[in-house]
This record gives C-alpha cells, sequence and structure tokens, in this order.
C-alpha cells in the first residue's frame, strides 16, 4: 500500500467523496467529535461537502469514498476521484459491496422505474449497482451500514504513522462472547447472522436481544451453507434464508452465492 502521509513539508491532502448512498458513514466521520478536530489540524480537508468543504477536483493523498456506482455519471466520476487520489478507500457496505442499491440487481430495474416515475426514460442508471471495486482500484475496504467512527479513526491513525491498516475478518459471534452476550439463537430462537457476519458494530443488535442483520459483510471463512441450514431449522422457508443472505451486503460473493442457492437462482 502506498503511504499517503509522506508528503514533505506539506499536509496530507484529505477527501471524503459521496456516491449512491444514504451519508451514514460520513457521519461516522462527523461523529468523531474532538479526534474530529484533531485529525484536521493534522490534514488538510480538501473535499467533503457534509463539513462545508466542497472541491470535486481537488488533488488528494487519501480518499475516503462512500457509496455505490449506479449512474453512468458516477462511474465517470469515480474514475476521475481515482486518478486525482494517491490512495483510496471504500467506506461502507455500498462501496464495497454495493449496499442496498445492489437489491435492484436481483430484479428488473425498468419495470421498478416506470412503477415510480412518471418520465422513466428520463432516468439514467447503469445495468446494476455495484462497489467501487468493480470500476477502479480500491486500496482498502471499510465495511459496514453504516461504518463506526472507531474503524474510520484507526484507519487513518494507521496510516499517519505508516502502518498497514488490520482487517476486523472475525466472526460477530466473538464480540458476543466477549461482552457476555448470550446467543440470541440459542437462547431465544433467534435467527442470526452473526455466525458468518464479520465483526464491527460492537454486537448492537445481540446486545438488544435481536438477531445480527449482517451489516459489516461477510467474515473469513463464512460457512453459509451450515448457517443456511440453521436457518430453516428455525422454521425459516428457503425464500426467507434467501432474503437474509441477499440483503444489505448482496453483492459480496459469498453472500451473492448463498443467495441464488437458497432462492433456486442460476447465476446472472
Amino acid at each position: 500500500m502506498n503511504d499517503p502521509w509522506h508528503v514533505g513539508d506539506r499536509r496530507p491532502r484529505l477527501a471524503v467523496h459521496k456516491f449512491s448512498s444514504c451519508d451514514g458513514c460520513q457521519l461516522a466521520l462527523l461523529n468523531a467529535g474532538e479526534d474530529l478536530l484533531a485529525l484536521a489540524g493534522a490534514v488538510e480537508l480538501v473535499h467533503f461537502v457534509e463539513a462545508g468543504i466542497s472541491d470535486e477536483e481537488a488533488e488528494a493523498d487519501l480518499a475516503l469514498v462512500e457509496g455505490s456506482i449506479s449512474t453512468p455519471e458516477e462511474a465517470e466520476r469515480i474514475r476521475r476521484v481515482r486518478q486525482r487520489s494517491r490512495l483510496l478507500v471504500a467506506m461502507g457496505a455500498c462501496a464495497t459491496a454495493g449496499g442496498l442499491q445492489a437489491l435492484r440487481n436481483l430484479a428488473q430495474a425498468a419495470g421498478w422505474m416506470a412503477a415510480v416515475y412518471p418520465r422513466p426514460e428520463f432516468i439514467r442508471i447503469l445495468d446494476a449497482a455495484r462497489p467501487l471495486s468493480a470500476h477502479v482500484k480500491v486500496d482498502w475496504e471499510l465495511r459496514g451500514c453504516p461504518v463506526n467512527t472507531r474503524q474510520v479513526m484507526t484507519l487513518v491513525r494507521a496510516l499517519r504513522l505508516g502502518i498497514a491498516p488490520v482487517a476486523e475478518d472475525d466472526k460477530q459471534c466473538l464480540d458476543c462472547k466477549r461482552a457476555g452476550i448470550a446467543c440470541v439463537t440459542v437462547a431465544r430462537g433467534e435467527p442470526c447472522m452473526g455466525p458468518v457476519t464479520a465483526r464491527g458494530c460492537g454486537a448492537l443488535c445481540p446486545a438488544a436481544a435481536r438477531g445480527c442483520y449482517a451489516c459489516y459483510g461477510p467474515a473469513e471463512g463464512a460457512n453459509t451453507g451450515a448457517l443456511g441450514r440453521a436457518l430453516e431449522h428455525l422454521g425459516l422457508e428457503r425464500a426467507a434464508v434467501a432474503r437474509r443472505f441477499l440483503h444489505i451486503n448482496s453483492a459480496a460473493p459469498p453472500f451473492a452465492a448463498a443467495g441464488r442457492e437458497w432462492s433456486g437462482k442460476k447465476e446472472p
């Protein structure tokens, strides 16, 4: 990985870009509070519209990018961002796996547009909503819907120290064990995606006695087949099992494959 912080005497330039998304991952950075103020003193924020700084064409040493690529305009714009950025980080489920927008890849988007818009011929979209990596080289990924503030600041601190960030691929179940949270599947019979989902949120849903929704995407070595059978054993029909995988991270390869298997659909 390139080191964006070795820039001589000047402060490194940081840009935050938005594509098709809800802005939640940008808010995770804004929620850093005093840490964000310290960061602003260590870097030069050259583009971050939510923070009041707008310069889409600015050159950046590090670009944090939120959102999926869903339109022809976005496909062109992400290429320009890549050209102007020494290091590009995909931030959140939309940027890393297509996010909720990728659900339209499972159906006929033209039919949806005809049902929603009175003049759908004016709507220009790509044939599928895809993650940034389908269009440009991505140097690092931060998963989550949304990412959390700790993730973003830990990444930036690691880069400032000149060390490679560490991927959080451990399973969500480990966070539940460490926090002393009773397994919601064992104790309550709740369907839970924790056994195949990467940790990152601090087990928010299990802490509230709810099953995990897989916001952080597939964990390393995710055994989706075993979990699918366990969900079926809990009483979920095959279509319901498929929907558990084809949700926030539906375009992540392990979840996409599991969703096709349980829904009986072939790979497009």
